[in-house]
């Protein structure tokens, strides 16, 4: 399974951006999709995750509520839509995704396959 992002960039303070991750596996139905972020300096956290059936998971609380994570099986495609940017959300972004439901989905070393990554610049 490869993973491919795109949709990062550079965007001021307040804005969005919508993340984009397709798979080029064939039983895209059967994985659960994780996005994460690394800001430099710091450890890979968890943003969110939408499982094979549909369910989604949310990290931080400066997350919720501003992040949206969806899919499109037809197109084998996970999206992350990020509204509201703030700074602190600079980071690069790294869809991952493992098959059925990850043991424990906020963490990476429960993803088997993982995107090149994307990066994320806020503007203050």
């Amino acid at each position: 399974v490869q993973l491919v992002e795109s949709g990062g960039g550079l965007v001021q303070a307040g804005g969005s951006l919508r993340l984009s991750c397709e798979s080029s596996g064939r039983t895209f139905t059967s994985y659960s999709m994780g996005w994460f972020r690394q800001a430099p300096g710091k450890e890979r956290e968890f943003v969110a995750c939408i499982s094979w059936s549909g369910g989604t998971t949310y990290g931080p609380n400066s997350v919720k509520g501003r992040f949206t994570v969806s899919r499109d099986n037809a197109k084998k495609t996970v999206y992350l839509q990020m509204n509201s940017l703030k700074p602190e959300d600079t980071a690069v972004y790294y869809c991952a995704a493992d098959l059925g439901l990850p043991g424990r989905v906020e963490d990476p070393h429960s993803y088997t396959f993982w995107g090149q990554g994307v990066q994320v610049t806020v503007s203050s």
